[in-house]
């Protein structure tokens, strides 16, 4: 599958939602689709939806955001059998540091939010990819607020340690500049007044990505070597590529 031919989220009111699977590992095997799928945030799931969402037989939603994030917006709907799990993996505020085009390229900038993020929230990156790795909680739907930033992090260790080529992976994690698009054009036609998000979080250049994993590789050898570092055992490798690949 080639990431640019994603289709667009089943949810009127999700710009981010797509289905993982589809991609070629290294290896031949092929990422198995209706396994997991990464969205950005649930809470605007409509009553309306509850037929598409279930239709998809998802059992897990894996919830990245920070609890104040939750607490502002609301979490997914409670639909019958639907196992809910709120990781945060630590990481600093980004108005903190905030994005200065003058001084660093954005794919630099969001890289080293990234590698802040793999170094801080190790706990809850390995967490989410053990979850991921458990057949029983599969399907899984992994999001955050717009489903770029942390849930591209989760979903790009996870394709590489599948053996997807980082070209896919990287335009995978790009797709979600276009969706970032939509949510933005959402924003304006609903909230007129609302002010306009600032490049960092509607833009997902995929310097960006190939930067955190080239860098991560560096750091702790490969993807594998950093995941094991952050907590995430070899059988939950092994069960992750068992289950995810045909």
């Amino acid at each position: 599958m080639s990431a640019v031919d994603a289709p667009e989220s089943p949810f009127p009111a999700l710009f981010n939602f797509r289905d993982v699977g589809g991609y070629t590992a290294r290896d031949g095997r092929t990422v198995r689709r209706g396994r997991l799928y990464r969205s950005d945030s649930l809470h605007r799931i409509a009553d309306t939806d509850r037929a598409a969402f279930t239709a998809l037989g998802i059992r897990t939603v894996i919830d990245l955001r920070r609890p104040s994030e939750v607490e502002r917006d609301g979490r997914v709907p409670d639909y019958d059998g639907l196992a809910y799990r709120h990781i945060h993996p630590e990481h600093a505020d980004w108005g903190a540091n905030r994005f200065d085009s003058s001084s660093v390229s954005l794919a630099r900038y969001l890289a080293d939010r990234y590698a802040d993020l793999a170094r801080t929230g190790t706990a809850g990156l390995a967490e989410a990819v053990g979850l991921i790795a458990d057949s029983a909680n599969a399907p899984v739907v992994v999001h955050c607020v717009a489903g770029k930033d942390r849930t591209g992090i989760v979903c790009a260790l996870t394709l590489t340690v599948l053996g997807v080529p980082d070209e896919d992976v990287v335009a995978d994690y790009a797709l979600s500049t276009a969706a970032s698009q939509r949510f933005a054009a959402w924003v304006r036609a609903t909230l007129p007044d609302a002010e306009e998000p600032p490049p960092p979080f509607l833009e997902s250049p995929a310097e960006a990505m190939e930067l955190f994993l080239a860098e991560l590789r560096t750091g702790y050898g490969s993807i594998e070597g950093y995941l094991t570092h952050a907590g995430v055992t070899e059988a939950q490798l092994e069960s992750l590529r068992t289950h995810l690949l045909d």
